[in-house]
C-alpha cells in the first residue's frame, strides 16, 4: 500500500512532464488514422486546448505550438502563421496597456480611487457601493488584478478603523454604564459580593466583542468579494478592458474581414457599459443580501455622521492626503488618458461620420482604434514629468549642470509592466483561427452543429453562455474564449445566425469567472486578503454567475439585437479571409 501511495505521489509531482510528453502520443492516432487536413488541425487544437487547461506549460508558450505545427503539417506555411501574431489587435492591447501603465506608475488610481470613497461615506452599503463602483470603473482601464490590488488594502484598513472605533464606543458604553449604576454595585457587593458583577460585567463585554468580531469578519468578506467581483465586471465594459473582448475582435477581423469594422471602442461601449451597470446593481444587492442583509435603515444610516464614521473616513482622508497636491504628471496623463477615451468614441461612432471616417477613411479603413491608441501612449514618451523651471536657466548661465526632466513613462518601467505573455497568446489565438479556417476545419465543424438550426437562437445562446461561463471556472478567460470563438463563428455561419449573437455573450461569460479562488488572479488575491473559505466564494459566486448570464442574455437580446441588427445575417458573415 505504502509503494502504490509513494508512486502515485510521485507521479502527481511530475504530472506536467507525464501530460507533456505522453499528450501528443495518445493523440497521434487521429491524424495518422485520417490524414486530411481538418485532423491534422484537429490534433494541434485538442493538444493546445489540453495544454492551456492543465497549465503544463505557460499558457504563452503553448500559443507558440501553431508556429511549429501547422507548417510542418502543411496547413500553413511559417511565414503566414507568424504574421498571425501581431495584428492590429495585439497594436490595440498594446496601446491600452501603455496608458494603465501610466495611471498606475503616477498614482492617478489610487487618486480617483479615494477620492469617490470620500464622497460616498462609510456606512456599511454605501462604502461596499463605493468600492464596487470605482473598482469597476478602474478596471475599465487597468488590468482587473491591478484594481483589486490598489483597492483591497484600502477596504481592510478603513474597516479595521471601523471595527476599533466601535469597540472603543462599546467600551466608552459600558464604563458610562458602570458609573450610572454605582449605587447597584455597592448593593451587589453587600447582597452577593462583588465577584457576580464582575463576572456579568466581563460577560457581557465577551458578548459583545464576539458579536463585533463575526459582524467585521463577515463585511471583511463581502467587502473583499465585492471588489474582486466587481474588477471582473468593469473589466467587460470597455475593448481594452480584459483580453477576451480584444480576441473576439482580431477573430471577428480574422474570420470576417469585410466586417466594417462591426466591433469598435465605441460600439463595444455601447453594448457592454449597460450590461456591465446592470450586472453591477443586482452584484451589490446580491453581496448586500448574502452579508449584509436587508436593514436598509442600518446599512445606509441618515442624519449626522456618527464619531466611529468620522474616524473611518479621517483614514481614507489621511491615505488621501499622503498623495499630496496633484502633480503636473498626474494631470498631464489625466489629459492623456481624456484624449484616448475622446478620440476612440469620435473615430467611428456609428450614427454620424467620425473624424477618422472624414480625414482618413473615405475609401478604406486605414485608421483603427489601434492607431489611436498607439498615436496617443507615444506622448507618454515625449511629455516631461515636470515642467521646465525658469531656475534651472540660472543654473545653466552659472555653468552649473543641469538635468532635463524624465518623461512621463521610459521603456524600463514598461518592460517591467507590460504583460508580453498576453501578446503572444492573443496572437496564438488568431494563429488557431487562420489554421481552421484554411484546413477547412471550421467548415467541418459548421457542417456538424447544423442540427442546431432547429433551437431558437436566445436557447443556444443561454446554453452556450452557460457553457463557457462554467469552463472558465477551471481555464483562462483567454484560453476559453480563444478555443471557442472560431467554433461558435463556424455553428453561427452554418445555422444561418447573426455570428455577434452567440460570440458576444459568450465573451463576455467567459470574464464570468466568480466561483472560484483560482479562476482568477482577482479572485485569488481576495481570498489571501479576505479570510474567505471556498465555500464563500463558491455561495457567493454561484449566484452572481448566473446574474451575468441572464443581464448577457437580456442585453443581446434587446439593445445588442437593435444595435447589430441581430435580426438579419449581415452581408460579411459568408466573406472570409481565405479565397
Amino acid at each position: 500500500m505504502k509503494i502504490i501511495r509513494s508512486s502515485l505521489r510521485w507521479l502527481w509531482y511530475h504530472r506536467n512532464y507525464i501530460i507533456i510528453f505522453v499528450t501528443p502520443l495518445v493523440l497521434l492516432p487521429l491524424p495518422i488514422i485520417s490524414p486530411t487536413s481538418q485532423a491534422k488541425c484537429g490534433y494541434a487544437i485538442i493538444l493546445m486546448a489540453l495544454y492551456w487547461c492543465t497549465e503544463c506549460m505557460p499558457l504563452a508558450v503553448t500559443a507558440l505550438l501553431p508556429v511549429v505545427l501547422f507548417p510542418m503539417m502543411g496547413i500553413m506555411t511559417a511565414g503566414a502563421v507568424s504574421i498571425e501574431y501581431l495584428k492590429d489587435s495585439n497594436m490595440l492591447f498594446m496601446g491600452g496597456l501603455l496608458v494603465a501603465i501610466a495611471v498606475e506608475q503616477w498614482n492617478l488610481h489610487k487618486r480617483i480611487a479615494l477620492r469617490v470613497l470620500l464622497l460616498v461615506g462609510v456606512r456599511p452599503s454605501l462604502l461596499m457601493m463605493g468600492f464596487m463602483i470605482v473598482s469597476s470603473f478602474l478596471s475599465m482601464w487597468i488590468s482587473n488584478t491591478a484594481t483589486t490590488a490598489m483597492m483591497l488594502p484600502i477596504a481592510q484598513a478603513v474597516l479595521q478603523q471601523l471595527k476599533d472605533t466601535e469597540s472603543q464606543a462599546d467600551e466608552r458604553d459600558f464604563q458610562a454604564a458602570g458609573a450610572d449604576n454605582h449605587s447597584f454595585e455597592l448593593e451587589l457587593r453587600e447582597t452577593k459580593g462583588e465577584m457576580a458583577n464582575a463576572k456579568h460585567q466581563a460577560a457581557l463585554r465577551e458578548s459583545r466583542r464576539r458579536e463585533i468580531d463575526e459582524k467585521y469578519e463577515l463585511l471583511t468578506k463581502g467587502m473583499s468579494l465585492s471588489v474582486c467581483y466587481s474588477a471582473s465586471i468593469g473589466g467587460t465594459a470597455t475593448l481594452t478592458g480584459t483580453t477576451p473582448n480584444l480576441i473576439l475582435k482580431g477573430q471577428i477581423d480574422e474570420l470576417f474581414p469585410n466586417n466594417g469594422d462591426v466591433i469598435n471602442f465605441a460600439s463595444w461601449f455601447g453594448f457592454a457599459f449597460p450590461n456591465m451597470v446592470l450586472m453591477l446593481v443586482f452584484s451589490w444587492l446580491w453581496l448586500q443580501f448574502l452579508f449584509l442583509g436587508f436593514n436598509l435603515k442600518k446599512s445606509f444610516g441618515c442624519g449626522m455622521k456618527s464619531d466611529r464614521d468620522k474616524e473611518a473616513c479621517a483614514v481614507m482622508r489621511e491615505e488621501y492626503n499622503k498623495l499630496g497636491p496633484m502633480k503636473f504628471a498626474e494631470g498631464a496623463v489625466l489629459s492623456i488618458f481624456v484624449l484616448l477615451v475622446v478620440l476612440w468614441f469620435t473615430r467611428e461612432p456609428g450614427f454620424i461620420d467620425g473624424w477618422a471616417t472624414v480625414l482618413f477613411n473615405k475609401e478604406k479603413a486605414f485608421v483603427s482604434d489601434g492607431t489611436v491608441a498607439i498615436l496617443v501612449s507615444m506622448l507618454f514618451f515625449a511629455i516631461p514629468s515636470q515642467l521646465p523651471r525658469f531656475a534651472d536657466m540660472t543654473l545653466l548661465f552659472q555653468s552649473k549642470a543641469v538635468k532635463a526632466p524624465s518623461t512621463l513613462l521610459n521603456w524600463q518601467v514598461v518592460h517591467e509592466r507590460m504583460p508580453w505573455n498576453i501578446i503572444l497568446l492573443l496572437g496564438g489565438g488568431f494563429a488557431l483561427a487562420a489554421g481552421s479556417e484554411e484546413s477547412g476545419l471550421s467548415k467541418w465543424l459548421g457542417e456538424s452543429l447544423a442540427p442546431l438550426e432547429k433551437i431558437p437562437p436566445y436557447a443556444i445562446s443561454l446554453l452556450l453562455s452557460l457553457l463557457v461561463a462554467t469552463f472558465t471556472e477551471c481555464s483562462s478567460n483567454t484560453a476559453t474564449t480563444t478555443l471557442f470563438l472560431p467554433i461558435l463563428a463556424s455553428m453561427a455561419t452554418a445555422i444561418k445566425i447573426h455570428p455577434l449573437y452567440v460570440m458576444l455573450p459568450c465573451t463576455i461569460a467567459a470574464s464570468l469567472a466568480f466561483m472560484l479562488p483560482v479562476a482568477t488572479p482577482p479572485n485569488a488575491i481576495a481570498f489571501s486578503f479576505g479570510k474567505l473559505r471556498v465555500i464563500d466564494m463558491v455561495k457567493a459566486g454561484f449566484m452572481l454567475n448566473l446574474i451575468g448570464i441572464l443581464t448577457i442574455n437580456l442585453g443581446i437580446n434587446t439593445w445588442g439585437y437593435a444595435m447589430f441588427d441581430m435580426g438579419t445575417m449581415p452581408h460579411w458573415v459568408n466573406v472570409t479571409s481565405k479565397p
